[in-house]
């Protein structure tokens, strides 16, 4: 192996893949939207060609889950269309490929965790165009891992952290909904688990990967202002229909972590315990709108 190639290094997962290859001493090209677009075929043919990695990690996605609704087409070229073609790519040069999918391909009304053997069935736009990545690489004979994961929050980027983190310091109380279910999720975790599972004996296929646990919007909420040293109960509970949006919102996405932790993989802590972590490590970014 020559090396690692991280796409969409720009974003919060990216960033923080990139960063902990670096801790490690691997040596790691990590490339943001600017430097490789992935819908490019001769971009990505250029940068292979170039660095001839050994290992991909995709981390590039489009992730406007409300815009995606309006412009399915620009959705299926970055999360579809994309992967595909990285996978033929890794295929036809024996790289390993890890791909980043999301909770949002299945239809979020589920009572118990997502399993990995749960038959995809989005309800959006975006879910639609990932799932398809994930059936083009499953399909695709490449060596490849494809690892869902959701709610993420990390030191770069936009996320549900950082924008409580601004509304505590702009509004007496917030209102946050509390019948949409999911696991909080540290980027940090995530991008460790990856890299392990990139150079594991694991068999290839699809993985779930977040913090343990689950909670509401609203509970989440509470955990952010309590680790700012807030109130919590400035946190009120509300509705997704009070709040309707262009995409709809899963009621439950929750995933299994089973199968990731029979695999002796490393652990995923309870996510109130990541915060907490999370908060200990995090940049001043996330807590100077306070």
């Amino acid at each position: 192996m020559s090396g690692w190639l991280v796409t969409g290094a720009g974003g919060q997962l990216g960033n923080d893949v990139e960063d902990l290859l670096h801790a490690y001493n691997e040596k790691c090209i990590a490339l943001a939207r600017d430097d490789l677009d992935i819908t490019d075929r001769d971009s990505i043919e250029n940068v292979f060609a170039e660095f001839r990695p050994g290992i991909v990690v995709n981390c590039a996605a489009y992730t406007n889950v409300d815009a995606a609704e309006t412009d399915e087409e620009t959705a299926y070229a970055v999360n579809a269309q994309g992967p595909a073609t990285l996978a033929e790519i890794c295929a036809t040069r024996g790289v390993r490929l890890v791909h980043v999918s999301t909770d949002y391909v299945f239809a979020g009304n589920a009572t118990a965790p997502y399993d990995e053997s749960t038959r995809p069935a989005p309800r959006t736009a975006y879910g639609r165009s990932k799932a398809a990545g994930e059936q083009a690489i499953l399909t695709s004979h490449a060596d490849a891992f494809v690892v869902r994961t959701a709610w993420l929050y990390g030191a770069a980027g936009p996320n549900f952290v950082k924008t409580m983190a601004r509304l505590a310091g702009e509004r007496e109380t917030v209102e946050v909904v509390e019948d949409q279910l999911g696991t909080p999720t540290w980027t940090l975790h995530v991008a460790r688990g990856l890299i392990a599972l990139a150079i594991s004996d694991r068999q290839p296929g699809i993985w779930h990967c977040t913090n343990d646990g689950e909670a509401s919007w609203y509970v989440f909420a509470r955990a952010v202002f309590a680790e700012l040293g807030l109130d919590p109960a400035r946190v009120l509970p509300t509705t997704t229909e009070k709040f309707p949006r262009p995409a709809p919102r899963p009621a439950y996405s929750v995933l299994s972590g089973d199968k990731w932790r029979a695999a002796d993989l490393p652990v995923m802590p309870h996510w109130r315990d990541a915060l907490h972590e999370a908060f200990e490590t995090l940049t001043d970014e996330l807590t100077s709108a306070v």
